[in-house]
């Protein structure tokens, strides 16, 4: 898979020279309606001997917007299910050829409907077939929609076709749908509609380090999301560098601390060494509790000391 930053820089894929097929969203998660549509995407590449590439953006439109308003609260955008970095690597795992990644901005969110069909699709990306959910709006005001794209491609000569509905158990499988499964503590059915668990990937961060005063080391990620999917205590797995261990991490503001940002911190059961700088993966397994603010260190750290407990009860379950 190649990632391609920007339409500036099209004309350096001379795979694209006959065309391409297309599919165009955020794909927040990369969920098994998503890995479906572009397995889909794939096998209609192999069909018309063309590559096959994934248009998304960043920040997602919805992310940009509520933070150009600047009232977060009013116009609040979705929990985010993964940052960039993830969504690439999962992306390319179902196979396409190209990611096509663009800054969503305020000029980018002024190009009309018409502009981004005739120069954007037509003529840079030469688009022969284009996959998009029945929903998809774009353009300047999302002026444009599905029957704007079917239109365009009787004149442009492409192919429109809506993305298919995959349900579980009559459900549509969506990105919303996986946030709620996350919000209501369902995890059990947040990674059969992902695929595979729900997890975080970050980089290791020097935090406060208050942890290690009261017995509990933590490696803490920022989590740099406007809204987060997951907040509480959870039993989890941490994938490392030096293997695979379990843990407790806990997802929130740190309202002991009087904490503001975002952020996770996870305790690594039985580990000692240094991972600062290193990328690692949590694995949400178990909810234990809610986030609470403690009168004081001593009552944070005996509940911390109970947590830690019922997630080693936790896993002695999980190994049976």
């Amino acid at each position: 898979m190649q990632l391609i930053r920007g339409f500036h820089n099209l004309d350096k894929y001379s795979a694209l020279n006959k065309g391409c097929v297309l599919s165009i969203g955020n794909f927040d998660g990369v969920h098994i309606g998503h890995q479906n549509i572009l397995a889909r995407l794939c096998d209609k590449a192999l069909e018309l001997g063309l590559p096959s590439v994934v248009m998304i953006f960043e920040p997602q439109p919805r992310e940009f917007f509520a933070k150009k308003s600047g009232n977060l609260t009013a116009c609040s955008p979705p929990a985010r299910l993964m940052r960039l970095r993830d969504k690439l690597k999962y992306l390319e795992e179902t196979g396409v050829d190209l990611i096509l990644y663009v800054r969503f901005s305020e000029k980018f969110a002024q190009i009309s409907a018409d502009d981004f069909i005739s120069d954007l699709l037509a003529k840079r990306l030469k688009v022969r077939y284009l996959s998009v959910g029945d929903d998809f709006r774009f353009g300047a005001k999302r002026s444009g929609d599905f029957e704007t794209l079917r239109n365009a491609g009787l004149k442009y000569r492409f192919a429109v076709e809506e993305s298919h509905t995959h349900s579980l158990n009559e459900e549509r499988i969506s990105s919303s749908l996986v946030r709620e499964a996350l919000q209501n503590n369902d995890l059990d059915l947040a990674e059969k509609l992902l695929g595979k668990p729900y997890s975080i990937h970050g980089r290791v961060a020097h935090g406060n380090k208050l942890g290690r005063t009261i017995g509990f080391p933590t490696a803490n990620i920022m989590l740099n999301r406007l809204v987060t999917p997951v907040q509480g205590v959870f039993a989890v797995k941490v994938n490392t560098k030096q293997g695979c261990y379990n843990g407790i991490v806990n997802v929130g503001n740190r309202p002991t601390i009087n904490g503001t940002k975002p952020l996770l911190e996870v305790h690594i059961f039985d580990f000692n060494l240094s991972i600062y700088g290193e990328v690692i993966e949590v694995v949400f397994l178990h909810k234990i509790r809610n986030e609470i603010k403690f009168p004081n260190f001593e009552e944070l750290k005996a509940q911390i000391e109970k947590d830690c407990l019922q997630a080693v009860e936790f896993f002695k379950k999980f190994a049976s």
